[in-house]
This record gives C-alpha cells, sequence and structure tokens, in this order.
C-alpha cells in the first residue's frame, strides 16, 4: 500500500510540475502576443537571427584560423551583446526579459516534471563483504596531482589496501600489473587515474569477476560521474573498501579492447593522436580542427544495428546511451546496465550544419542519434584513427563496437552524493500527456511504462 501511495504522489507532483511548464510556456507566448505591435514579433525574429549567428560564429572559429577565426569570435560574443543592447535601445528588455524569464521557468518545471524516482532509471546495488586483499593502481601525474593533493596512497592503505605507484613518463602495462595482482591474491582491482587505464583494469577485474574501484583522480573522470561518485573529493570514493556495495554494470569492446566510457572515429580521435595534446587539450583541439574540418577524407560509413549511416565526418559510439545526445551541450548516462550502445554520427561542412545543430539538436539533419547491440565502422584508408577513452589508437577497418552486459562489478561507496537524478531530455508531447492526463472510469491514474499517464494508451 505504501508502494503505491508513494507512485501515486509521484504522478500527482509530475503533473503539478507539467501542468506549471505548460502555463509558463503559455504566458511567455502571451507577453511576445500583446507586444506584438510593440515589439513582440521582433524579439522573436532577433532571438533566433541571433542564435544562427551565433552557431555561424562557432563554426569559423572551429573551421578556420587567422582573420575568419577572429571574425567568428567577433559573431559568437556579437550576437547576444547586439540582442542585448537592440532590446534595450528599442525599449523591448523588458518584454524580452519577461518573456525569457518565464521559458527558463517552463524548461525547469518540465524537466522537473520528467525527473523522477523509478526502477527502471536506477541502477540497483548489491551489498557484499569488504575486501580482504585490495589492490589499488594509482598514477600521481593524473588529473594534475589528485593522487598527492588529497592523500590517496595513506587512506588507502590506513583502510588495508596495497597501492602500487605508477610512473607514466616512462610508461606502464596497467593490465600486466592488475594480472599480477591477482596472481598475488587480490580481491579487488582499482585505479586512481583516467579513464583509459581504468579500462584496462577493468578488463582483467571482468575476466577474473573481481569487483572494480573506481577513484576519480584523473582530469574527466566521466565514468566515475555516471557513477554517482563524487569527483570533487576522490578519497572519498575509497570509503567503499569498508562500507561499499556492489553494481553490475556493462562493458564496451572495440576490435576486442575493453572501454568504459566511449570510442571516437574522426576529428576528435585525430587531435588525440597528437603529442601535445596531453599537455594542451584545448589548445591542441582548436589548432587541429581546421585542417582536420576542410581534409576530403576520412570518412566513415557505419553499419548500427541495420541502420547504415554513409559519409560521417565523425562518429562516437558510448557504452550505453547519454541522455543528451548534443555534441554541443554534452550529456550524462543515468544507467550503465541496459547492454545498449549509445552512437552519434556527425557530418558538419558549413556554417549552415552548425546553425541547424544549435537551432534543433539531435533533430537535426546533421546528426543521426541511434542505438544499437553491435556497430561497425569503415573507411576507404587503410587505417583509421580511434580514440579509446581518450586514448589514441590506429586500428585497419572494418571496427567493430559491441557490449557485454553487466560484465563488471563495481564497488562503490554506499553515500554517492554525486548520483545523478534521471533527467531526460525535454519531450513536450510528454510533458502535455502529463499536464492534462485524467483519470480513467475506475478512478485510477492512467500511466506508461515508466510512470507516465497516457490516455491514448490506457495503460
Amino acid at each position: 500500500m505504501a508502494v503505491g501511495r508513494s507512485g501515486d504522489d509521484a504522478a500527482t507532483h509530475a503533473r503539478l510540475w507539467a501542468r506549471c511548464a505548460v502555463v509558463a510556456v503559455v504566458a511567455a507566448v502571451v507577453v511576445l502576443i500583446l507586444a506584438f505591435g510593440g515589439g513582440g514579433l521582433l524579439i522573436v525574429l532577433s532571438g533566433l537571427v541571433g542564435l544562427v549567428v551565433s552557431a555561424a560564429g562557432m563554426w569559423w572559429i572551429l573551421a578556420h584560423r587567422g582573420p575568419p577565426r577572429w571574425l567568428g569570435a567577433v559573431l559568437m560574443v556579437g550576437a547576444p551583446v547586439g540582442l542585448l543592447v537592440l532590446f534595450v535601445r528599442s525599449g523591448l528588455w523588458v518584454t524580452a526579459l519577461i518573456a525569457v524569464c518565464l521559458w527558463g521557468v517552463a524548461l525547469a518545471c518540465g524537466r522537473a516534471a520528467l525527473r523522477r524516482p523509478h526502477a527502471k532509471h536506477v541502477m540497483r546495488a548489491e551489498p557484499r563483504r569488504p575486501p580482504r586483499q585490495p589492490v589499488i593502481l594509482m598514477n600521481p601525474a593524473s588529473g594534475g596531482g589528485k593522487v598527492g593533493q588529497f592523500d590517496l596512497v595513506e587512506k588507502a592503505e590506513q583502510l588495508g589496501a596495497r597501492v602500487i605507484l605508477v610512473d607514466a613518463s616512462r610508461g606502464f602495462d596497467a593490465t600486466a600489473l592488475a594480472r599480477e595482482a591477482v596472481s598475488g591474491g587480490a580481491d579487488l582491482l582499482g585505479v586512481a587515474g583516467g579513464d583509459g587505464t581504468q579500462a584496462h583494469v577493468a578488463a582483467v577485474a571482468a575476466e577474473h569477476d573481481l569487483p572494480f574501484l573506481v577513484v576519480p583522480a584523473g582530469t574527466r573522470n566521466h565514468f566515475a560521474m555516471d557513477l554517482g561518485l563524487d569527483r570533487a573529493d576522490p578519497s572519498l570514493a575509497l570509503d567503499a573498501l569498508t562500507d561499499g556495495e556492489e553494481l553490475r554494470v556493462d562493458l564496451g569492446s572495440v576490435a576486442g579492447r575493453t572501454f568504459v566510457n566511449t570510442v571516437s572515429f574522426g576529428v576528435y580521435a585525430r587531435v588525440v593522436e597528437r603529442p601535445e595534446y596531453r599537455d594542451a587539450k584545448a589548445g591542441t583541439a582548436l589548432d587541429a580542427m581546421p585542417d582536420l574540418l576542410h581534409e576530403s577524407g576520412p570518412r566513415f560509413d557505419a553499419t548500427v544495428g541495420r541502420t547504415r549511416l554513409a559519409s560521417q565526418q565523425a562518429l562516437l559510439v558510448s557504452n550505453n546511451i547519454y541522455i543528451r545526445p548534443d555534441p554541443l551541450t554534452g550529456g550524462r548516462r543515468p544507467r550503465l546496465d541496459e547492454g545498449k550502445l549509445g552512437v552519434i554520427g556527425v557530418r558538419v561542412e558549413g556554417a549552415t550544419q552548425a546553425a541547424d545543430i544549435a537551432l534543433r539538436g539531435s533533430a537535426s539533419d546533421s546528426l543521426n542519434v541511434l542505438t544499437a547491440h553491435r556497430v561497425q565502422v569503415t573507411c576507404d584508408d587503410d587505417t583509421m584513427p580511434v580514440a579509446v577513452d581518450g586514448e589514441a589508437l590506429t586500428l585497419p577497418p572494418p571496427v567493430t563496437c559491441t557490449v557485454r552486459r553487466r560484465a563488471l562489478r563495481v564497488r562503490v561507496p554506499r553515500d554517492r552524493p554525486g548520483a545523478p537524478p534521471f533527467s531526460p531530455p525535454l519531450d513536450w508531447r510528454r510533458i502535455l500527456t502529463l499536464a492534462f492526463q485524467g483519470k480513467g472510469r475506475d478512478g485510477k491514474e492512467r500511466r506508461d511504462g515508466d510512470g507516465v499517464t497516457n490516455e491514448r494508451s490506457g495503460r
């Protein structure tokens, strides 16, 4: 009974948030209509033009050097500034501010309506006994020296772990070190370092069905973020050694190599393979982009399940699905155990297509967003650049990506303040369904498979 009551409360709250979102949208439209004769149309049109100009400026920054790049920077920054000046000088700034605020309220309420705890969107953790002989590889140079900043070695040893320090400047074989640890009796393998090193050790842990510990001491820590770990203080992940639980998550595989996050083909992979990338990521990427975007090849063809993607400029294959699959906004994976690969194919060859992505996101014709259990990528060259969890490789085509469902046991602390709530991309049709849902003749809420009311299905 308590569970049913909790579900009813969640549905009621979602319906209220959805109705608030609809009211906010209607209010924004009304404000613009009332000001139509006095500039409402100007606000809408100038806003769209400003967005397109900013997107075009961003494209020129990426695709050119010298004066065109500076012009792109002026356009990207100048467009919103110009809009602000226009609204102030024409006396429309109050109307524009009210409309923008109402739209912001609509977005916030819409996300609140769709963000709800539900079993479908939560990875279940199971209690397990603490390990007796944990072994953790730590890279002191990773993440700008987080191992030393947070005293990770001392804390790990105090909690009973054996720490193996690696020297990245001399190179090290994470797989071999992990295998040696297993031979020595390790009953848990952990890594305090980047996602690439984590993938190597995770493969060994999965091979021996041992729990794996992620300590977010790298630069990005995407895997740790999607596990809900606190990336601001990596030492908190070590609490899992004594007070932890286990998640079963998927592992991706590309040409026989394990990955925990993503495999990139094309532009990003070519950037990562540059030697200077490790020391200056942003600068190296910006310097390389014009050559990579304007060169004739390689282009990639991919078979995603039964779908064919032809002549893609870049491809991103992810271990499970990102909930905001837009390159311009990034994303997170609410689950890592659904046994699916997320695929994003990009083909942007001019400012118009860049603006189209900015306006329509994943609905743009320049962006293909798919899911599959298997992806095969080919190109006309003898080799293709591939970045696996941020590490550069060169592989002969075709390259096949697959996913192994629930292959890895991950030990995490019970308290994970970074655990993301489920927040899917805004779906206004679903929000409208929630807002105007009613009750059936039996007086019960009608819901779809995700707990969302669906009048047409009647389920």
